[in-house]
């Protein structure tokens, strides 16, 4: 079997690039010829390095290719139903007969199930074995995928739709932990970069597939077709990865602290969303409280869910956490502001104006396997300098060129200078944060990875709604208020540019990796 071009195809599109992605590691697949019986070996004890992964031996390398291929399979799949539901939503509305605050709920308890609960199920994996929580949340996905397709009004929708954030938390807490647990340090950058690809592609292509899909058939089938997808995945998942043990056994999870921290996290994310009403505020401020209490109680736990003593201890792995969420939260209300802007502003319909909020994730599609591969030869943290360095600047280019007359061209190779940025960033400083902690951390580094992502998302969006509130009030966007939208967008870049230059201050504050053998 002659392998594939990857070099050529990758830049073809989005489409083809996923595909390429999940051929690569299929084809690794096919070309072996050992038995799959032994399912998956995952190594409990290390006499080397504890960062180490001993090497795999031919038995074991064709369950481990199969296990890549499963994580690409689900990377491509979940991210494209879960974009491609933000296109649906208004059909869904008009079905069903929801209204507004019933829509806006779809995605913030989506949002919500997430961030409450996948540092709680990255533990639990490092406690019963990865391998089985991925499983889990992959059938469980499948199944309320499919069920939303048959929900008969709004309240079981949204309640269908809580139940698949808790899926996607379960998948996503321990997706990179696998990846660093099945491959040798020296292979890890690559495989995360093809799988952030993939997930890149998915996030593209959603959009397109749920316009088409409801378009042409109605958004029931987004589901209907999306969801019996993800059995494939299952089967891969009850064969290979459900044999998994975890690397912290013996350990107990601590279900206070998981309650206080999904508690806090919930104050703060719901707080959020009324971000200009006086109860908003209270409401986070009380989570952050919480957030507070919460570190303070597990510093007094003998078995905690965050081990916060070993975060102070690892500047390294703090301050690149710090970096992701403040990277993140530069970005994300960006792309809100620019949706706006596009279309008032500009006049660009809203197919041109997504073609051109595409660049920005395309970039990140097509850069990230290569600087992933790259962080393998190299000290990730600097790329990850030069990565916030490129979103920074960008940024402050943005807030400095804004105005009524700026150039779509000019906006566009702005929105790509920052993909850029982020296809440098994201895979090395993921890089970065699984190789400072032990094995037995895997899971909690990882889900505090999508932990920081998801904050960041909320703290970028609660800025957006929040300046809108204080400057534009209940006015909407139009010609008279145009000035007024341009000067809020404006005052916005400059607080996520704010963020950025947190971010990056923190990507260089985290010194060099120093690794403990505990």
């Amino acid at each position: 079997m002659k392998y594939i071009d990857r070099q050529n195809c990758c830049t073809y599109a989005p489409a083809s690039f996923g595909m390429v992605c999940l051929f690569d590691a299929a084809q690794d697949i096919l070309i072996k010829k050992h038995s799959f019986k032994k399912g998956i070996a995952f190594q409990q004890s290390f006499e080397r390095d504890p960062f180490q992964v001993p090497p795999m031996s031919q038995t074991q390398k064709s369950p481990t290719n199969i296990l890549f291929f499963t994580l690409c399979f689900s990377a491509f799949v979940v991210p494209i139903m879960v974009s491609a539901v933000g296109v649906a939503l208004p059909s869904v509305g008009h079905d069903l007969g929801a209204t507004a605050l019933e829509l806006g709920l779809v995605e913030q308890l989506y949002l919500l199930a997430l961030a409450m609960t996948m540092l709680t199920f990255g533990r639990l994996g490092d406690l019963v074995g990865r391998g089985k929580i991925f499983t889990l949340g992959t059938i469980l996905f499948t199944l309320s995928a499919i069920g939303i397709g048959f929900a008969p009004n709004m309240r079981w929708f949204i309640v269908i739709r809580f139940i698949q954030g808790l899926s996607a938390a379960l998948t996503s807490a321990v997706a990179m932990a696998l990846v660093a647990s099945l491959f040798p340090p020296e292979m890890r950058g690559r495989k995360l970069g093809f799988i952030s690809g993939v997930i890149y592609a998915g996030i593209s292509l959603g959009p397109l597939i749920g316009g088409f899909i409801t378009t042409n058939l109605g958004w029931r089938y987004i589901f209907w077709t999306l969801g019996p997808l993800s059995l494939v995945t299952c089967v891969f998942c009850v064969m290979y990865m459900w044999k998994d043990t975890g690397d912290a056994q013996g350990e107990k999870l601590d279900l206070k602290g998981s309650a206080f921290y999904a508690a806090s996290i919930a104050l703060v994310m719901l707080g959020a969303s009324h971000g200009s009403e006086l109860r908003g505020w209270i409401m986070m401020a009380a989570g952050i409280v919480g957030l507070f209490a919460f570190c303070f109680l597990e510093l007094h736990t003998k078995m905690p869910l965050l081990d916060v003593g070993m975060m102070r201890k690892n500047r390294y792995f703090t301050f690149s956490l710090l970096a992701a969420m403040g990277n993140y939260a530069s970005t994300f209300g960006l792309i809100f502001f620019m949706s706006l802007y596009l279309q008032y502003v500009t006049g660009l319909s809203p197919r041109a104006a997504g073609i051109i909020l595409l660049l920005q994730p395309l970039m990140q599609m097509l850069l990230s396997p290569r600087f992933g591969k790259l962080a393998d030869r190299m000290d990730p943290s600097r790329l990850t300098n030069i990565g916030a360095i490129i979103i920074t600047i960008s940024l402050l280019c943005i807030a400095a060129t804004l105005s009524m007359d700026t150039s779509v061209y000019l906006i566009a190779g702005e929105l790509l200078f920052i993909g850029i940025g982020y296809g440098v960033f994201v895979v090395p400083n993921t890089l970065a944060i699984m190789t400072s902690v032990e094995r037995r951390y895997y899971g909690v580094a990882s889900s505090l990875v999508g932990t920081m992502r998801t904050l960041g998302m909320v703290i970028s969006m609660t800025c957006a709604t929040l300046m809108l509130s204080v400057f534009m009030g209940d006015h909407s966007v139009t010609p008279e208020t145009l000035p007024t939208f341009l000067f809020t967008m404006r005052i916005s870049l400059i607080i996520f540019a704010f963020f950025a230059i947190m971010g990056l201050l923190s990507s260089f504050a985290r010194g060099k990796r120093q690794v403990s053998a505990a």
